[in-house]
């Protein structure tokens, strides 16, 4: 019976002997459901073909490309952030500042990790404040630097701010000089011959090692007369610095005056003024700039014939010494007014210098005062920025640790007792260096004669008692006060009694190879320096930030090997640059670690070869 097609339904395959039949179904399946006429078999069969093998050409080209691009790109990252800070194009969001700006940047000279931890303690136990309010620096931390030389692990100042102010290593001792005694330009005679206004704020002498470095060259930083000189405008490159306030008077007074301590007779207060600058030397002369409103750049300011005394003596001789931070506020008002009508902004390096002296001499009650004084100078950049209507930014670190601070203690062979005592810092009203010499006035005058006991009874009662807040003093204490052991200076025995009460611990009169904080305003224009960094790093911020082309100034330096305050540096030919005095002997270490030399033996039937006193 034959069927009628037009009774079978339409999606039923139509029975056929052809081979291909369940295909050609498939094809007119698809091609009742999409609406398009289906292809003949033996096209579709070789379309089909052809197809899938070049999609699966092109799905192995895209992984393998894919897979390369994935390699370079790791390759490239890996290769971008093991970069030195200083290459890294790196500033945040926002991208790098541009424009005119001001760059503050603090070095607390000798500040270390523990030396925040013990003055936090402190300021929390005299203030009775709770656990969580901190210092101002606490709450801009933001990394840490390496710290040692080319020399040595262990850094000095010298080769510390070398580092900072040219951005390469060099020797211990080095002013802004290379190992092979060649001057680098430095970031503050960039940033003058840029149309930067330019200042330099310490509480040591102006001629020590750290400002040193930024003002001047030499090849060991022992040569102050020559610095005092660089820094008044008798340098290579003329008058690179606006602004000086500090101490060390008598590097620039000459020999023949009351209070100098210069080798020679120049008179560099007379040459300063030849050079425009203004001068101030006392607290009134300070008081007269008016917060910086009336000063008149160039100025520079010298308060003490050496160093300002230390914040805890200082305190009560407040109408004779500024603070730091006064000065720091002077400095800073000064530069911004000089700058209201330019295009450039300033350059300003303020330091906490004798945070540093306070270590050498392990002295914890004057390193506190010295470290909150430094705390409130960086609060007074700070609120300076936010004022400002110039964009800015305010970096700080330390060049080094100084004393191997540990805040703990053990003071004999039984177990130790987990405390440290800020209570006996708090009793302190003066550091051990004033007790130290009030005592020499002392035994070169009224105690002159006195007897034992009358020497006893001044050291316990006014030494001990009045100044240094010690009640409790031992005979064998007092006696090593009067005749100290030999070798050691009684400023360090008047130190030792404090800490030992305090159970604060030093490892050495020296400096130490521990990593230092970094500290600033914020991480937004300080990003390069988040994190571990080189010291050099953070020279080539400074660089960066202001766009300074630091090594111009040092090829236009290293055409004045003869150059002299009287001669043409255009015409001095190459040489061993003279101006910065006698070159190193040669059994000086300029490059490389030494290594031990087998010192660690006894010297006499009493030494135990273990380093103590006896």
């Amino acid at each position: 019976m034959a069927v009628d097609s037009r009774d079978t339904p339409l999606l039923v395959p139509r029975p056929s002997s052809d081979d291909h039949s369940s295909i050609r179904a498939d094809e007119e399946e698809d091609a009742l459901l999409t609406g398009e006429h289906a292809a003949r078999p033996e096209f579709r069969r070789g379309e089909r073909r052809g197809w899938a093998f070049w999609r699966e050409v092109g799905l192995f080209t895209w992984a393998l490309v894919a897979t390369i691009l994935v390699i370079v790109l790791a390759v490239v990252f890996q290769h971008e952030t093991s970069k030195p800070h200083s290459q890294k194009e790196i500033w945040g969001p926002g991208g790098k500042p541009t424009g005119k700006r001001n760059l503050i940047f603090m070095v607390s000279d000798g500040m270390g990790p523990t030396s925040l931890s013990m003055t936090r303690n402190f300021r929390q136990y005299t203030e009775g404040l709770p656990v969580d309010d901190t210092l101002v620096l606490d709450q801009h931390y933001i990394g840490t630097s390496r710290t040692r030389s080319s020399s040595s692990l262990v850094t000095d100042s010298a080769a510390g701010a070398t580092a900072f102010s040219c951005g390469y290593k060099s020797y211990n001792g080095a002013i802004s000089v290379l190992p092979d005694h060649s001057p680098c330009g430095t970031v503050l005679e960039a940033a003058a011959l840029a149309g930067y206004k330019t200042g330099l704020v310490v509480t040591t002498r102006l001629t020590d090692a750290t400002p040193a470095c930024f003002a001047a060259h030499a090849n060991l930083r022992q040569y102050e007369d020559s610095i005092a000189e660089q820094e008044v405008g008798e340098h290579p490159l003329g008058r690179v610095v606006d602004l000086l306030m500090g101490g060390g008077r008598c590097h620039f007074l000459p020999n023949s005056t009351s209070g100098s301590c210069r080798a020679d007779d120049r008179d560099l207060i007379d040459v300063a003024a030849k050079n425009g600058f203004n001068y101030v030397n006392d607290r009134a002369g300070f008081d007269a700039l008016n917060g910086g409103s009336q000063a008149k750049l160039p100025l520079m300011g010298l308060f003490a014939d050496k160093d300002i005394p230390y914040e805890i003596d200082r305190r009560s001789q407040n109408d004779v010494y500024p603070s730091l931070e006064e000065m720091a506020r002077t400095a800073l008002n000064a530069l911004s007014e000089a700058t209201r009508d330019s295009e450039q902004g300033f350059f300003l390096m303020i330091e906490g210098s004798r945070i540093d002296h306070a270590g050498h001499g392990n002295d914890p009650a004057a390193q506190v005062h010295e470290v909150l004084a430094y705390d409130k100078a960086f609060a007074a950049v700070l609120d300076f920025l936010d004022k400002d209507s110039t964009p800015g930014v305010v970096v700080s670190t330390s060049d080094h640790e100084t004393g191997g601070l540990a805040a703990a203690r053990q003071l004999g062979v039984e177990y130790p007792k987990y405390v440290w005592y800020p209570s006996v810092l708090a009793a302190a009203k003066h550091s051990s260096e004033y007790a130290d010499s009030k005592l020499d006035e002392y035994l070169s005058g009224a105690g002159v004669n006195a007897k034992e006991s009358d020497k006893k009874s001044y050291v316990r009662d006014t030494l001990l008692n009045e100044y240094l807040g010690i009640s409790d003093a031992s005979e064998k204490e007092l006696d090593a006060i009067i005749n100290p052991p030999a070798g050691v200076a009684t400023q360090y025995v008047l130190s030792d009694i404090v800490s030992r009460r305090a159970q604060l611990g030093w490892s050495t009169h020296g400096h130490s190879a521990v990593d230092v904080n970094i500290y600033a305003s914020s991480t937004r224009d300080s990003w390069p320096l988040v994190g571990n960094n080189e010291n050099t790093d953070v020279g080539g911020f400074l660089a960066d930030y202001l766009d300074l082309k630091v090594d111009e100034v040092t090829k236009r330096l290293r055409k004045t090997a003869s150059w002299s305050a009287s001669s043409d540096a255009s015409t001095a030919s190459q040489g061993n640059f003279d101006w910065m005095g006698d070159p190193l002997g040669s059994d000086v270490e300029t490059e490389g670690l030494d290594t031990y030399h087998g010192e660690f033996k006894k010297r006499s039937p009493d030494d135990c070869g273990c380093g103590g006193l006896h």
